[in-house]
This record gives C-alpha cells, structure tokens and sequence, in this order.
C-alpha cells in the first residue's frame, strides 16, 4: 500500500486524506467523531478511494463548493450543519451527488415529509467496515470503481419507512 498523508483543509477544519494511487472515486466523509471518522477514511482509502474528511456539515458544505465528489457519507446529528440541513443545501443548490446518511437514529420524519430529502442509501451504526463497502460499492457506478472487480454482498432490504402520522396524511 501507498504512503497516505495527513494535512489541514482549510481554516474551517476539514481534513484531507489520501493515498498516492491513482483512486477513480472522491468520497467526502462527514462525521464528528473524530475516531469513526478517521477510521471510516482509513478503510476507504485501504479500498482505493480518495477521501476528504469534514468534521461537521458546515465544513462539508464548503469542502462541496470547492471540489466535486462522486460520493457524501454523512452523519445525521452533527453540530453547525445537520445532515439532513446539508442535504437540503445541496438539494437547493441543484448539486448531483450520491448521498449515504450513516447515522443511529433514522430521520424519517424528515423524510417522509420532504421526500427529495432522502439519501441513496441508509447505514445504521453502529456498521462493520464490510457493511460500509457494500453498501459503498453498491452506491457508486460498477464502471468506475476503485478497488478490484470482486462484486459487492448483496445488502438486505432497507427498513420501511413508518407511516406519517395522521395529520400529516
């Protein structure tokens, strides 16, 4: 495996972590447990992504106007930003991007109200670094992906949504 190195963003905090191989996809990780954030990069990076890491959804935010990423792994409940309040950002500013909320508790209030809120994929924590390439794997085109030809474990149905409450109905 090829040197990573560490450094600083930008002034707002966002860390940029990558390896020297030639990585075909950019995942931005936004987490604000700094150990499951530097742990989940590690493991990406191990996988042949180049990673950006943001410690809340404002650093996120920023780091998304400058760079483009071909994929966002965000927690929900994160001081500045939420995760849910950096997908209506994005939403709003017309941005593409495939979105993975890794969270404990689901937002499907939020969700359920506004339906163009909801992420690509969900990922309940605590999750093992397997679940996290699968469902990586399973978010990012085939074409394109960064680490070898082996194709990702099929992932079990999504929880349903619950119902919206009646007087939301």
């Amino acid at each position: 495996m090829a040197a990573k190195y560490i450094h600083h963003f930008d002034d707002l905090g966002c860390d940029l972590v990558q390896d020297q191989q030639n990585s075909r996809h950019r995942i931005l990780v936004v987490e604000d447990e700094h150990d499951l954030r530097q742990i989940t990069a590690e493991v990406l990076i191990d996988a042949g992504y180049h990673v950006d890491m943001a410690q809340n959804g404002a650093v996120a935010w920023s780091a998304l106007q400058r760079s483009e990423y071909d994929l966002l792994i965000t927690d929900q409940f994160m001081p500045k930003v939420s995760g849910d309040e950096l997908l209506r950002k994005i939403h709003g500013a017309h941005m593409t991007l495939p979105v993975i909320m890794a969270t404990g508790f689901l937002p499907a209030w939020e969700f359920a109200l506004h339906i163009w809120l909801q992420p690509v994929k969900m990922l309940l924590k605590p999750y093992s670094f397997e679940r996290l390439l699968d469902t990586v794997k399973s978010v990012l085109p085939k074409d394109a992906s960064a680490s070898d030809d082996i194709p990702p474990t099929p992932l079990p149905p999504e929880p349903p949504l619950p119902p919206l409450p009646s007087q939301f109905a």
